[in-house]
């Protein structure tokens, strides 16, 4: 009988020394299903229940004693896809307008903010949220601040947000950043984003792609809904124009006038000294969207020789690849429907991925870091599930 207690004190203690570090990412909360009692064709998300599960077994007596960081890698709320506030052309970018689409998502998904209090407010539980190029309005202050408010006073010290850096590292060997800092159509820099007009009001200097995003993919999507869903985009295209071909045609006029008119005329105007193969050369990088982060990220394991393990997201796409050295390199996908036709991968596009890293702390060699990407599955309480 002393022995078990012993053993038991033991797996206590060596609990408390452990941390586990979950990362999801692009969960795209949005305005709701419905928007004035009509179908809102820009919400993404579906799996409220399986998230407050989610978030309810890793707060559990299973894990009462653990350390648990909760790192939420950019895309957690979809600015991008609330149109539905009184605001039009530049005011939607102000910091009053962030504040009203913010408050739409809270009141479209208020079991998934409730089951974060009950989250964060265990023992030995925190987030850290961090900025994507959907939720990159959560740079105002009062947008923060509001976000904040749904969380009781003594737990919103353990609620981190990162904002002006393009990674964070929870320890030297991981490495975690969104992933739109790699393509120009999307990255911002958080420190040159914001400005004050003469009336001290402030507003968010969005990249191109997140125009690109409000004027072309959410006007599609009300036509079609899956639009922002399917990859590859070229089969995409291919299928599109030979079973789709009205509405694909549209859509490729919409994407060429467009990226000719924003990225191929600035280029122009501003680089008078480039010669034209130039401009087109510079313009085509601009549009390089999607592309195999397993290959543009190699280079961040030779910058940094410490690097063990390199997480992003962005890309819906999951991932996981160990190197012959060790190191780890981890897309967490989404938890929004994907449909992969690319037929040599999984067609499931209800794959719940997350990321789970299970770090022993102490001298070596007792020390260890362990990372996987694991699928959601939870359970549900219906027989059904919404088609779409």
């Amino acid at each position: 009988m002393k022995f078990q207690q012993e053993i038991q004190t033991q797996n206590q203690i060596q609990n408390q020394n452990d941390r586990i570090i979950l990362v999801i990412s692009d969960l795209h909360l949005g305005a709701g299903n419905l928007i004035n009692g009509q179908k809102n064709h820009l919400e993404d998300f579906y799996f409220d229940r399986e998230l407050l599960q989610f978030l309810e077994y890793y707060s559990s007596a299973e894990y009462e004693n653990s350390n648990i960081e909760l790192v939420i890698n950019g895309d957690f709320l979809d600015f991008l896809a609330t149109p539905f506030v009184k605001f039009f052309d530049d005011e939607f970018w102000s910091e009053r307008a962030s504040i009203e689409k913010l408050k739409l998502i809270l009141n479209a998904h208020p079991l998934v903010i409730k089951e974060l209090v009950t989250f964060i407010s265990k023992p030995n539980k925190k987030v850290t949220y961090i900025i994507g190029n959907h939720d990159a309005e959560m740079i105002f202050n009062q947008v923060r601040e509001l976000f904040l408010e749904q969380f009781p006073t003594q737990s919103r010290e353990k609620i981190h947000f990162v904002i002006f850096d393009t990674h964070y590292s929870p320890v030297k060997e991981i490495l975690i950043k969104h992933g739109h800092q790699y393509e120009p159509a999307h990255y911002n820099n958080p420190k040159k984003s914001l400005i004050k007009t003469t009336s001290n009001e402030n507003f968010f200097l969005p990249p191109w792609g997140t125009y690109y995003v409000t004027k072309i993919i959410n006007k599609f999507k009300a036509e079609r809904a899956f639009i922002n869903s399917i990859r590859p985009v070229r089969t995409f295209i291919i299928h599109g124009l030979l079973f789709d071909t009205l509405f694909t045609i549209r859509f490729i006029f919409a994407n060429i006038y467009y990226f000719f008119m924003v990225i191929f005329l600035n280029y122009f105007r501003k680089k008078r000294n480039l010669s034209l193969r130039e401009v087109i050369r510079h313009s085509w990088n601009e549009i390089q969207l999607f592309q195999d982060y397993e290959e543009i990220t190699r280079d961040e394991f030779s910058k940094n020789p410490n690097l063990k393990v390199l997480i992003v997201g962005h890309t819906h796409i999951p991932g996981y690849r160990t190197y012959i050295n060790g190191n780890t390199f981890i897309n967490t996908g989404s938890w929004t429907k994907m449909f992969n036709m690319d037929f040599t991968k999984r067609q499931d596009g209800r794959k719940l991925t997350y990321a789970l890293i299970s770090i022993r702390e102490g001298p070596w060699p007792q020390c260890s870091i362990a990372p996987e990407l694991l699928v959601w599955e939870g359970h549900r309480n219906l027989p059904y599930s919404n088609f779409y």
